[in-house]
């Protein structure tokens, strides 16, 4: 189509990735997931004829798996301000706590994705998910080692406490999004004392086989 032609029906003669992620965020919402967003849809956000959509991906699985690997960054940034926090002697698990929850106010829709659509969708869909949920899981999994191990203290089975509280989180997180702000206080204090109550058994568990061994 020439460029005059183009401008006149208001479309983009090029667009990149970005562009196409930033319009499917755009239409998603409390009562819409990626999973029921059409090409058609997101082309017509993005100002461009469905055709030119396949430029930048092969089908619209590939743009939400390319959704989901962008949501990584919404976890590394609640990964790094827990460390922060943990880092100034305060409580490790509020602190993570409340990372999570500031980073879910702060209109993250890319978290929102994470939190509302892990069991939905495609399977590369799901399997992109589980695959920033593991990251994630990883990631606590350490921290707790080194954090219970600055204690005395170890854990058992650290790597299944860490999908556990990962788990609880982003389900308390999915219910928290749908919730007035007012209700934060008393969520971060359930889900850190729930958090604390995991470690705690954890560390229980790892105490008895000890005993055990002796």
């Amino acid at each position: 189509m020439p460029a005059d032609s183009e401008h006149i029906s208001g479309r983009k003669s090029a667009i990149s990735r970005e562009d196409l992620l930033a319009a499917a965020l755009k239409l998603i919402g409390p009562h819409r997931s990626v999973s029921t967003l059409s090409l058609r849809e997101v082309a017509r956000e993005a100002g461009i004829a469905p055709n030119s959509f396949y430029r930048q991906f092969r089908d619209m699985d590939e743009l939400a798996v390319a959704l989901i690997d962008l949501a990584g960054l919404s976890l590394q940034k609640i990964i790094d301000a827990a460390r922060v926090r943990a880092a100034i002697d305060r409580s490790a698990v509020r602190g993570a706590v409340e990372a999570f929850m500031e980073q879910l106010r702060a209109d993250d829709q890319l978290l929102h994705v994470l939190l509302r659509e892990g069991t939905a969708g495609s399977d590369a869909f799901k399997h992109a998910v589980d695959r920033q949920l593991s990251f994630f899981e990883e990631e606590l999994r350490v921290s707790l080692i080194q954090l219970n191990a600055a204690q005395g203290v170890t854990l058992r089975e650290p790597a299944l406490v860490a999908k556990a509280i990962t788990r609880l989180v982003f389900a308390m997180g999915a219910t928290a999004v749908d919730l007035p702000r007012e209700k934060d206080p008393e969520l971060v204090r359930q889900l850190t004392l729930m958090v604390r109550m995991i470690i705690a058994g954890s560390r229980t568990l790892a105490e008895e086989g000890r005993q055990a061994r002796r």
